[in-house]
């Protein structure tokens, strides 16, 4: 056996890396713990601090949102539709938003986690649900807090932290061969 053959100790997706099968991690075994490069493992800090300020934005909307009816009430000019009928809407709108914003914020966190561990793919789906959930939320929210465009910012931030060229290797491409 060559002084490279010893994989013991490496990752799943280090091991990939090298064109091996992940190890088995036998019953009270603990599995190795990844050593992300710097920027990947601030991101993944970026990922937890951007959830947070944008699940905080919604609970802030919602305590406002009487000022949010009343806006909607004074833009409205449609008399079939009630005060009531826009405070239901509002209501309903607000809690969609609070919800999908803390269901976003579990997915950021669980593909961040499994980004930090090296896995490419979760790089990829870390590329693609913030541009799902800006194009919701400029969709659906009634209204922008400044804690939501500084929730987007950073997790603009951490997804670049994510391509830089530095951590381009810790992100291993998956050999096409069976």
């Amino acid at each position: 056996m060559a002084e490279n053959d010893d994989l013991t100790g490496l990752t799943d997706d280090e091991r990939r890396k090298q064109g091996r099968s992940p190890d088995p991690v036998l019953p009270g075994e603990r599995a190795p713990k990844a050593k992300p490069p710097r920027p990947v493992a601030v991101s993944f800090w970026l990922w937890l601090a951007g959830g947070v300020i944008l699940i905080l934005g919604y609970v802030q909307l919602m305590a406002g949102k009487s000022a949010v009816i009343d806006r909607y009430v004074e833009g409205t000019k449609d008399p079939k539709i009630t005060p009531q009928m826009i405070a239901d809407g509002v209501t309903a709108m607000l809690w969609f938003l609070l919800v999908g914003s803390i269901v976003f914020t579990l997915l950021f966190l669980l593909f961040a986690y499994k980004a930090r561990e090296g896995t490419r793919s979760a790089r990829t789906v870390l590329t693609v649900l913030p541009i799902v959930m800006v194009l919701l939320i400029f969709t659906f929210a009634p209204v922008l807090t400044y804690l939501t465009l500084v929730a987007v910012l950073l997790f603009v931030i951490a997804l670049v932290l994510l391509y830089l060229p530095s951590v381009s290797g810790y992100f291993p491409k998956v050999g096409k061969k069976l």
